[in-house]
């Protein structure tokens, strides 16, 4: 499990010492308090940022930058704006955080790494969900906390983060976590064990890339981005964990993908599709939630067709209609510290040579063996590996790959 943290270990022991594992069972338990000593923020790259970045090495000077944005139809004055909202709120966190006498560490997003996260106590997300995925993408400890602050709540839901006031009022989450006013909540994540032939574990990061289709297929295949390695056929663990989901597809979204799925080693079944997604209850609310959902229009019209046909007497009213589409919607999301996943084949081909017997379910164990042209496996939006013919992946979760995170009291 790995040793505790500083500020963890003080709560532990402030707690009378219980276990990690027996506090992430006791859900509505409060904690005595968390005061870490060290802690990383995490800064997320503004559009500003990145477009002033992407233009500089061309050698444009700011009025050049502000002339070609126009010309995209981006407001410069606007990014600029925006970014310094992000830039503030960024410095408030920064500045409560010294305030109570922590030692702060702020990176950028590409500076980012594994020294980082050994150094801090705790990690704060300073962005969005982006952000917040990020931060959490190379902490494996699950005694570590991550904690997500929305910098621009105009532009970002920040579902990840805490409510949207302690953007502005972050000494106040500070105090209601030293006063134990909060529960820890760990968050379950994807594992992925990558075995096959011609498999590449090095993957492409997509966080600081706007990579064209050709440009992502190059970076995988001949190295652009990387020296290219084959690595062995035997099983790996991969270095990353899902917090959202794990997207399986073909880089040319107007290809079909062709590969096999087995669900709970179940029995191998061919499959065309649009792709694949497996997620986390974190991410039953996101990708996932939006590949399922269904409209309130389709809704009205299957109950009319149902009526029809089975002379039902009813009246077929505008609540019953969304009673019925909320319910189903709802039924798509699930707790994120439920054990389990939610796989999702988005638009299946039915056929007499293909089949699709479950188009969504639960499980505790997907495997997909590839038979793809140019195909990815792609980790949380932002992390993705190549995943073609003869690669075989198993997709499942490990309570001891679960997120630290806080709900605080409200």
């Amino acid at each position: 499990m790995g040793s505790y943290p500083a500020g963890l270990m003080c709560f532990l022991c402030l707690s009378g010492r219980r276990s990690a594992r027996a506090l992430g069972a006791r859900r509505n338990h409060h904690s005595d308090s968390f005061r870490p000593a060290r802690v990383a923020v995490v800064d997320k790259t503004t559009r500003y940022e990145f477009e002033q970045q992407r233009y500089r090495y061309a050698g444009l000077s700011e009025d050049e930058l502000k002339e070609l944005l126009a010309l995209k139809g981006s407001n410069y004055n606007g990014l600029l704006e925006r970014h310094h909202i992000h830039t503030k709120n960024v410095q408030h966190i920064i500045d409560s955080l010294r305030n109570e006498g922590i030692d702060v560490q702020l990176v950028k997003r590409r500076e980012y790494d594994e020294e980082t996260v050994r150094w801090a106590d705790a990690v704060i997300s300073a962005g969005g969900d982006g952000t917040m995925l990020l931060a959490a993408s190379k902490v494996l400890d699950r005694l570590k906390p991550v904690i997500g602050v929305n910098t621009d709540p105009e532009r970002s839901e920040g579902h990840l983060c805490l409510p949207v006031r302690y953007t502005y009022s972050f000494p106040e989450a500070l105090q209601k976590l030293y006063r134990g006013e909060f529960r820890w909540q760990w968050r379950q994540r994807i594992r992925l064990y990558l075995e096959g032939t011609g498999i590449n574990l090095t993957p492409v990061d997509l966080h600081e890339q706007q990579l064209s289709l050709e440009q992502h297929s190059r970076a995988h295949s001949h190295g652009i981005l990387r020296e290219h390695k084959e690595e062995d056929a035997g099983q790996h663990l991969l270095p990353v964990r899902a917090l959202n989901e794990v997207f399986i597809g073909e880089s040319l979204s107007s290809r079909a993908s062709y590969y096999e799925i087995s669900v709970d080693d179940g029995p191998w079944e061919k499959q065309k599709s649009s792709g694949l997604n497996v997620c986390t209850g974190t991410g039953s609310k996101a990708w996932s939630y939006n590949i399922n959902k269904i409209a309130s229009q389709p809704v009205e019209e299957i109950l009319k067709i149902a009526k029809k046909h089975e002379h039902l007497d009813f009246l077929l009213s505008k609540e019953l209609i969304e009673q019925v589409t909320d319910e189903y919607n709802n039924s798509l999301i699930y707790d994120p510290e439920e054990p389990k996943m939610l796989f999702s084949i988005r638009e299946p081909i039915a056929n007499r040579v293909f089949s699709s017997s479950c188009q969504r379910g639960f499980s505790s164990k997907v495997c997909v063996r590839s038979r793809c042209w140019d195909a990815c496996m792609v980790v949380d939006g932002g992390t993705s590996f190549e995943f073609n013919d003869g690669a075989i992946v198993s997709i499942l979760t490990d309570k001891e790959d679960a997120l630290c995170t806080v709900l605080l009291d409200e």
